[in-house]
């Protein structure tokens, strides 16, 4: 190490703590601050003393973030680094010396910068994680509602599509109420599920009524409900971030090209003109046309990484980022992949991915089908996401237009491919082919 340049004199580290934070400046003797706010000020204050401009830190769990804002408010660059890139040699394992020896190597230019996204995607990506925690606590209580129904045998929730819909929570608001007669609870129903399902949303609404069971069900139903605001003022809290988020270089009157809008799904907020805002936030560019992309993904994803897609210099680093790509091992004449693992972007595609696997009309859909008879499925979903990656990163950075060419053009590639393929072997094998006859 001593025979490396070293590139910055007064770059320092932080080891990251619950209670305490050890910072060193090129591997020099460890100082130890506390975390609450006073103690923090003090760390930026000692590092600017000192003449710090760069720190490295290592993100752990959420205890970084407020150091991270006051470092970054006092103007130091600040670096998340992983913590891969740090190992100490074994014996050597504390936190005042993986402090001294973090610190050594960004002194040297050792570390590498991971991405965080700006503070007002920091803020929207609170909120949008904090709503996302909500949605899953209130699918929870979902099931709650449906156990309490079905220990007093009530089987309205296999005979409805959805529990939580407009006829199901008429219905089970109806029994809380005291009704119990299936003719009157059916007329609570969509006249849709009158004129299909009648005699069926009859029977199963015919059950015990245990007081207990009833008990569960209406706390099941308060406990929804509860969410379904706690989701609602999220909302409210995104909405008005939303044009704040909006960078300075964006086109204010955005035109945004004619398209039929994508059905939203039931967890989507309702937040007025999402498409225009997320276009005029992204430089002028309509993800929604991309397949697969909806409003609230595109949302999720500008939450996640940001508008600024220019900090991953090709596509490939993005899709590695994300977590889409293997890794490489080489070691000699061997070569490996290495897993890496989904971030939270990444597991957006992926889901994203699973809703074009029974698309009809769409290439990209034909390309995961081909892909899964081939692969299987989870293989096919990881390339299918990738792809997805891929051109939400084009799109981002260059500007790029998609155009679907449809599933009869792609499946026509595919077919002159196999074709191609096919007379090659027959060269090799010293054969000739001959075509068969179409039949009239």
């Amino acid at each position: 190490m001593n025979d490396l340049r070293v590139l910055d004199a007064h770059a320092a580290l932080v080891d990251v703590g619950s209670e305490q934070m050890f910072v060193s400046i090129a591997g020099g003797s460890p100082e130890v601050f506390g975390t609450v706010t006073s103690q923090l000020h003090a760390l930026r204050d000692w590092l600017l003393t000192h003449e710090v401009r760069s720190v490295a830190m290592e993100a752990t769990g959420v205890y970084w973030l407020p150091l991270y804002a006051v470092l970054e408010a006092a103007g130091l660059e600040v670096l998340m680094v992983n913590g891969r890139q740090m190992r100490n040699l074994p014996g050597r394992k504390t936190d005042m010396q993986d402090c001294q020896w973090g610190a050594t190597l960004h002194a040297h230019g050792l570390l590498h910068a991971g991405f965080v996204p700006p503070a007002h995607i920091r803020r929207l990506q609170d909120y949008l994680r904090l709503r996302a925690d909500h949605i899953t606590s209130a699918a929870a209580h979902v099931q709650h509602m449906q156990k309490a129904l079905e220990r007093m045998n009530v089987k309205l929730h296999h005979v409805i599509s959805s529990l939580t819909g407009t006829s199901g929570l008429a219905v089970v608001r109806a029994i809380l109420r005291g009704e119990r007669n299936p003719e009157q609870l059916l007329a609570l129903c969509d006249t849709q599920i009158q004129r299909a399902k009648a005699q069926r949303v009859k029977e199963s609404l015919r059950g015990t009524w245990a007081e207990e069971h009833l008990f569960a069900l209406r706390q099941a139903l308060a406990s929804w409900e509860h969410y379904q605001n706690q989701i609602a003022e999220c909302d409210r809290q995104i909405e008005a971030l939303l044009p704040a988020s909006a960078d300075d270089h964006t086109p204010p009157n955005t035109a945004v090209h004619p398209r039929p809008r994508k059905r939203a799904g039931p967890n989507a907020p309702e937040i007025p003109q999402l498409r225009e805002i997320l276009t005029q936030m992204c430089g002028g560019q309509d993800l929604t046309r991309l397949p697969a992309h909806t409003e609230y993904s595109v949302l999720q994803i500008v939450s996640e990484v940001g508008t600024d897609l220019t900090k991953w210099a090709t596509e490939k680093h993005f899709t590695a980022w994300t977590g889409l790509a293997p890794g490489s091992h080489q070691s000699g004449k061997r070569k490996g992949s290495v897993k890496r693992q989904r971030n939270r972007a990444g597991r957006m595609f992926c889901v994203m991915a699973r809703a074009l696997a029974r698309s009809k009309d769409i290439a990209l859909g034909g390309f995961y089908r081909r892909m899964a008879a081939r692969r299987g499925g989870l293989i096919a979903n990881i390339a299918l996401a990738r792809k997805l990656a891929v051109l939400f990163w084009r799109v981002m950075v260059k500007g790029t237009d998609y155009v679907e060419h449809g599933l009869a053009q792609y499946e026509a590639k595919v077919l002159q491919t196999k074709q191609r393929a096919l007379r090659r072997l027959a060269r090799q094998l010293g054969q000739q082919l001959v075509p068969s006859p179409v039949p009239t």
